[in-house]
């Protein structure tokens, strides 16, 4: 906010546009460099003068004209000091607007964004969190700023892994085991058939016949795969309930079945396909890749078909003008010949293709495998955070009303941001433990800080002192803490803007541990509610308008924000 008055101010003197100018500024790192710097030294050549003589003349000017504003010069900068007395209330004037927090920048683009896409008949275990949840808080971010998103669970209900869990079942399988708990059961169905693999390889093989039976529409095959889809989506959807992620569009793998033969027809017609060992590849030498294969050798279709043909129908069906698909960084290279092969389609539109790739994650630095039952079931851990979460409200508050919710909103909160507080390519170690803390980087520090705010404005009758037309004098909000946390509150558009351009909701995650900090830090300055009324109100102002702040970024995030923790 501070930045865009600054570019508007310096746009005349340059006869720049603003945004251009804009996209220059500086936000110093101490408060003594001011509140805004210009780096002159760009304009040198241009302007055929030394920076330090251009930052002279942009500051003398400056001063001459602007308003509420010290100009002052540091070699080629211009440091911008904004008067608090002055600037205070018009930026709790912005932050408390309706519109804050959202704007236009995607206006009239359409993203569809692929997110979570668990196996069918496996858990839902920990490793799934992280597609799940980034993808979500992207979903979220991206509405915030102005894109119509499309959601889309890309369920894996389709492949060789049914033909295993098939052949499993009429191995060793119970009906009566399978109904009383399916998840669980399909796990050690297909936990038993690796083993046994290992022993008698040809169990691969009739794996692979159980599976061409299900795509020639063998009756009994179909009957038990419905099964499989319709029991896990009843456990995958109480783990979105809890989550809070709800998904436009549902398609899985096995939607795509009828599509793919028009994308193999393409790439035929265009002269695209080539024979290896038996097989039907694109080569992509000069992507310099591996040849992406697209018929195997008994001509059935692979994962680099499916997903053609479903960008095909992002695209040209939902009308999408970008697609996303959040998926773990070890299918980096599967996205690259994937949006390769379009590209070699004539599909410019490939371009706009992202895979939003992240790092993995390890629980208690345990590795997660399905193949060998390593895994974590998520409902699992959010039943021991929301236990934990309940322990803590029973020792510290016990009378707090509706407790069991509130614990289950900080334990999901607490496992939500202690992946969200990450940059999405790193690898991830989840411990608990640290998650679910109070102090320090994490969910639960963020919620009780908002439930203090919310507390503190009860306390100091915010809501009546505003009805009734109190005054706000920014002289109250002059100290470096409070001044402080103003520019911090008025940062959280841009941190959204930046968290989509990179698909990082790190960038926010982060933006919101820096706001909890410094309005830490301006409670711990002095008391809030005071004996006098136009200090309390200015004060209650400020905690009013990084409360509204929190609450909204911990929404975008996929978390709660409880008024009494």
């Amino acid at each position: 906010m501070l930045k865009e008055t600054a570019s508007q101010w310096l746009a005349p003197c340059l006869s720049l546009p603003a945004e251009e100018i804009a996209a220059k500024l500086e936000l110093p790192p101490k408060p003594e460099l001011g509140d805004v710097a210009f780096p002159c030294f760009a304009l040198a050549k241009q302007l055929r003068k030394a920076p330090p003589v251009i930052a002279r003349e942009l500051a003398d000017a400056l001063n001459e004209t602007a308003e509420g504003v010290r100009a002052e010069t540091a070699g080629g900068y211009v440091n911008l000091f904004f008067d608090p007395a002055v600037w205070a209330g018009r930026l709790l004037d912005a932050v408390m607007a309706e519109s804050f927090g959202s704007s236009d920048a995607g206006a009239g683009r359409h993203v569809v964004i692929d997110l979570s896409s668990p196996n069918i008949a496996k858990p839902f275990g920990i490793g799934h969190l992280r597609s799940t949840v980034i993808g979500n808080a992207l979903a979220n971010l991206y509405r915030a700023a102005g894109y119509r998103v499309t959601t889309v669970n890309h369920l894996g209900d389709w492949g060789t892994q049914f033909g295993k869990l098939i052949s499993a079942y009429h191995r060793w399988g119970d009906r009566i085991r399978l109904e009383a708990e399916p998840i669980r059961e399909s796990l050690r169905l297909y936990v038993k058939f690796h083993e046994e693999a290992e022993k008698e390889p040809q169990l691969e093989d009739d794996a692979r016949e159980w599976f061409r039976k299900l795509e020639t529409d063998d009756a009994e095959t179909q009957t038990l795969w419905r099964f499989f889809v319709e029991e896990s989506l009843k456990e995958f959807n109480r783990v979105y309930d809890r989550l809070g992620v709800k998904f436009d569009l549902l398609l899985g793998e096995s939607f795509y079945n009828d599509k793919m033969g028009a994308v193999v027809e393409r790439l035929s017609e265009l002269g695209l396909l080539e024979e290896s060992d038996g097989a039907q590849v694109v080569r992509l030498e000069e992507q310099q890749m591996p040849p992406c294969l697209i018929l195997k050798s008994d001509g059935t279709t692979i994962y680099p078909t499916r997903d053609l043909a479903t960008a095909v129908y992002r695209k040209k069906v939902l009308g999408a003008d970008q697609l996303l698909y959040v998926v773990g960084a070890e299918q980096t290279l599967h996205f690259q010949q994937v949006f390769a092969v379009l590209r070699k389609m004539g599909e410019d539109w490939a371009a706009d293709c992202r895979h939003v790739a992240f790092g993995l994650m390890r629980y208690e630095g345990k590795k997660m495998s399905t193949r060998r039952g390593k895994v974590v079931f998520l409902d699992e851990v959010l039943d021991e955070a929301a236990a934990k979460a309940l322990s803590v409200i029973e020792a510290k508050n016990p009378s707090l009303p509706d407790k069991e919710a509130v614990a289950e909103a900080i334990g999901t909160g607490a496992i939500v941001f202690g992946d969200l507080k990450n940059r999405r390519l790193l690898s991830v170690d989840f411990h608990l433990e640290e998650a679910i803390s109070f102090d320090g980087e994490t969910g639960p520090y963020l919620q009780y800080t908002y439930a203090r705010i919310a507390s503190l404005l009860r306390k100091g009758s915010y809501e009546r002192l505003t009805a009734e037309g109190a005054a706000l004098d920014g002289q109250h909000l002059s100290t470096p803490a409070a001044w402080s946390l103003l520019k911090t509150v008025s940062l959280f558009e841009s941190s959204i803007l930046d968290a989509v351009h990179e698909n990082e909701p790190s960038y926010v995650a982060r933006y919101l541990l820096e706001l909890t900090k410094d309005f830490n830090r301006f409670y711990n300055e002095g008391k809030i509610i005071t004996e006098t009324q136009d200090v309390t109100y200015a004060k209650l102002s400020l905690a009013a308008a990084v409360g509204k702040v929190l609450r909204q970024g911990l929404l975008m995030l996929g978390m709660k924000a409880p008024e009494q923790i």
